[in-house]
C-alpha cells in the first residue's frame, strides 16, 4: 500500500502525486507499475484524464470506478483501510503529520502477515514484484514482525 499526506482531498492534490511519480520514476516505469487504476468515485479521483495521462498527454494508466456500496470490487484494500484505523482512529488530526509519519505507517502496515499472501507481507510481495527505485523513493522499507505496531503510539514514539 502507498499512501500521500495531502492539503486537501480535491482532484489536483492527487494530481499532484500522480505527476510526482510519473516524474520521480519516469513514464515507463511509472506505467508499469500503475497500468491500472482502480478507486472509487470521490472527488478527488474526479479528473480520470489527467490520473490517465502525464504532462504532456501521453496515456500511461487506465482508471477504472468501483461501484458505489462495492468494497469488494477493491480487493483486500478495505482491511488496510482498517489497520490505518488502529493507527489514526477516526477524528485523528492530520495537521502535525509529514510525509515520514504516513510512510511510518504505511510500513508497519506493509510489514504485517496475511493469511491471504500464506503468512507472507505485502511488503515482501512488493520486494519481489516492483521495482525497487519505488520503494526507495517512497521510503518503503520492512519492519521486523516482532516490531510492528499498529496502535496510535506508534506515531507518538516518533
Amino acid at each position: 500500500m502507498l499512501a500521500f499526506l495531502m492539503d486537501d482531498t480535491k482532484s489536483n492534490s492527487v494530481i499532484r502525486v500522480f505527476r510526482f511519480l510519473q516524474k520521480e520514476l519516469g513514464p515507463d516505469t511509472f506505467a508499469r507499475l500503475f497500468p491500472v487504476i482502480l478507486t472509487d468515485r470521490g472527488p478527488e479521483f474526479s479528473n480520470p484524464l489527467a490520473l490517465e495521462c502525464d504532462e504532456y498527454g501521453e496515456t500511461l494508466s487506465k482508471v477504472f470506478y468501483c461501484n458505489a456500496n462495492a468494497p469488494y470490487q477493491k480487493g483486500r484494500l478495505e482491511k488496510n483501510h482498517e489497520f490505518l484505523r488502529y493507527i489514526m482512529p477516526k477524528g485523528t488530526s492530520f495537521d502535525a503529520m509529514t510525509q515520514e509519519d504516513i510512510a511510518l505507517a504505511i510500513n508497519h502496515i506493509n510489514s504485517t502477515a496475511r493469511g491471504s499472501l500464506n503468512g507472507r507481507t505485502p511488503f515482501e510481495l512488493a520486494s519481489l514484484l516492483l521495482d525497487g527505485k519505488l520503494l526507495k523513493l517512497l521510503h518503503l522499507e520492512r519492519v521486523e514482525p516482532d516490531r510492528v505496531l499498529l496502535k496510535p503510539a506508534l506515531l507518538k514514539q516518533h
